[in-house]
């Protein structure tokens, strides 16, 4: 391979990063359910965390909000690994769940909801965010991490004003390195809200038919009396919900690109 060509190789592996990137937030809020839903929310997370790890992509968590019975209301996890946002890109959706949660006494089969949003991480961005449009708030960040944790406002919300789009991070040690990850996810989100309003715009030429990348559509259900986890975009299922949960997800994440590519 000559120098044109190694350097003709290297412009279209960076458009084919920038376009999927290696990097993303991934973001899951617990819906109708209450208590069952943020339990839900944590088994998506754990789902995601451990096919994150079956791909030896590194992961870290955010921000999290838990439960009293040990759900999560809502947690973002950042991924960085090879094929990230191209693998998870269509998992952006309502997922719903319908089992008989432990607390049941009477037997009777619960429906609950989880929302997850893939947000990718863009080395180059078109969104300007003013200065003028943040409210910005510090305090101290709960749980584990030392007494530097628990006795310094290390972590950070961020408010972006005009959208009221809402972010935080409490991972880090020092209160800078948590803006600088909330403010990565603040410009996730808007790139994210950018491109939804683009797709509703262009609908009739989008040529993925793979959902509508909103997070308001309903996309898969897991039945778990029936053994049963059925993807309603593309009307296939997959038995197993044990395995998947533990983060076997491959067949169910291929089928969806399939689905995707062979759309003309």
């Amino acid at each position: 391979m000559d120098w044109q060509e190694w350097k003709k190789k290297k412009e279209n592996e960076n458009v084919e990063t920038e376009e999927f990137p290696n990097e993303i937030i991934l973001e899951i809020r617990a819906g109708t359910g209450g208590e069952e839903a943020a339990l839900f929310a944590r088994n998506l997370a754990n789902m995601y965390t451990l096919y994150a790890g079956l791909q030896n992509w590194s992961t870290q968590t955010l921000y999290v909000s838990g439960s009293s019975l040990g759900g999560y209301k809502d947690i973002a996890i950042e991924m960085h690994g090879q094929g990230a946002y191209d693998k998870l890109r269509f998992e952006t959706g309502v997922h719903r769940i319908q089992r008989i949660p432990e607390t049941e006494k009477m037997g009777r089969v619960h429906t609950s909801t989880a929302s997850v949003a893939i947000l990718p991480v863009r080395k180059k961005t078109t969104i300007e965010i003013k200065p003028s449009d943040l409210e910005i708030e510090t305090s101290r960040s709960g749980g584990a991490g030392g007494q530097n944790v628990n006795k310094v406002e290390t972590a950070v919300r961020i408010i972006h004003k005009p959208t009221g789009i809402d972010v935080r991070s409490t991972a880090e040690r020092s209160q800078l390195k948590n803006r600088e990850k909330a403010m990565s996810i603040l410009t996730a989100k808007l790139e994210a809200k950018k491109e939804e309003e683009e797709v509703a715009k262009y609908s009739a030429n989008r040529k993925s038919q793979i959902g509508t990348a909103d997070r308001s559509e309903k996309i898969r259900t897991y039945n778990v009396l029936q053994d049963r986890i059925t993807d309603h975009r593309i009307k296939k299922s997959w038995h197993n919900i044990e395995k998947i949960l533990k983060g076997d997800m491959e067949a169910m994440l291929t089928a969806l690109k399939e689905a995707d590519e062979a759309v003309v």
